[in-house]
């Protein structure tokens, strides 16, 4: 009886572990095909969650595995933007070359930057990336060749480029597709790696790592300096998709790290999925409540302190502890 009763909870977790499993496959799957089922206004919209979930992604393995909550990610959004137009303007560099001597370029600037940032703790770590975020916006807004505090557009040749007007739309959605999917596999594999283990071990507890030899100060750099080069390349995207930069939209503080710091927080900080149950839920509420104004922030903020009162863990965090559910294990064997 012990044994069946055994087996009938084996099959139970396994079951819990293959139904999300199987959904998440089914949705990749679907979005692998969107172009050829979606309106025109659906794909736009499903870029920009792709986008989302990028730097969603990146903003949780920076606050939820090595607890550096910054503020200030819009300065690698307004970065990857500003750089892209910069490259494909002046340098003369095809649109996907450009995003990506962005996304490097920005990692580069952010070995000096992280240097005084993580001269910082604490909250004071957080108001400092949000200082520094400033100063790129008010730098941008002084470079005239960029069009200054006014912006600048990205040439019309510059997008043709990229093909006919359907070639275009179906480049810049698989483009999106790429950058959301890749930056989740990058996220699992990374926690999968030797990497993942100090990660892991700095979430659980910072001061247990250390005692076990993890260079936490190292770890924590480095995930600031790749975080900062992806956050930028989804900036350049959406940059490329909006075709318009300004330093106002470059550095929007609420656009590029509130709204993204709602997701993670309600999906489920410290977790892969949690990033993909908030963008869900955000672009969900947004496409119910965008037009009541200021009420659709302040019910954001209302479901946001709601979620974290019942459970701070968010959305998959507390489905993870009461069903046992995980899609993407991170588990691993030592050798």
């Amino acid at each position: 009886m012990a044994t069946t009763d055994l087996g009938n909870l084996e099959n139970r977790a396994s079951l819990a572990r293959l139904i999300p499993a199987a959904i998440l496959l089914i949705a990749v799957m679907a979005l692998a095909v969107a172009p050829w089922w979606a309106g025109r206004a659906d794909l736009r919209l499903l870029m920009e969650a792709l986008a989302y979930l990028a730097l969603a992604q990146m903003w949780n393995l920076l606050a939820g595995y090595t607890g550096l909550v910054s503020v200030g990610q819009q300065a690698f959004v307004g970065l990857g933007g500003y750089l892209f137009f910069a490259f494909a303007i002046f340098g003369g560099l095809p649109v996907i070359a450009a995003m990506g001597a962005a996304a490097v370029l920005t990692a580069l600037i952010a070995l000096p930057t992280g240097w005084i940032a993580f001269r910082l703790n604490g909250a004071y770590f957080a108001i400092g990336t949000w200082v520094i975020a400033e100063v790129f916006r008010l730098i941008a807004a002084q470079v005239g060749a960029l069009g200054g505090g006014s912006g600048i557009s990205l040439p019309v040749q510059i997008v043709r480029g990229l093909g006919d007007r359907q070639a275009i739309e179906m480049t810049m959605y698989y483009m999106a597709f790429g950058i959301g999917i890749s930056s989740v596999l990058f996220v699992w594999l990374l926690l999968r790696s030797k990497w993942g283990l100090a990660l892991t071990a700095i979430r659980d507890s910072e001061l247990a790592a250390e005692t076990i030899g993890v260079n936490t100060r190292r770890v924590k750099f480095l995930i600031y300096v790749v975080t900062s080069g992806i956050t930028a390349l989804a900036g350049s995207f959406i940059f490329l998709q909006k075709l318009r930069i300004t330093p106002e939209a470059a550095f929007s503080l609420n656009d590029w790290t509130a709204f993204v710091i709602f997701i993670v927080v309600i999906g489920g900080i410290g977790t892969i999925e949690g990033p993909i149950i908030g963008v869900i839920v955000f672009f969900a509420l947004r496409e119910i409540a965008a037009d009541w104004g200021s009420w659709y922030l302040m019910l954001m903020g209302a479901i946001a302190i709601a979620v974290m009162l019942v459970d701070k863990r968010g959305l998959w965090g507390w489905a993870k502890h009461r069903y046992g559910l995980t899609i993407l294990p991170t588990d691993r064997t030592l050798d």
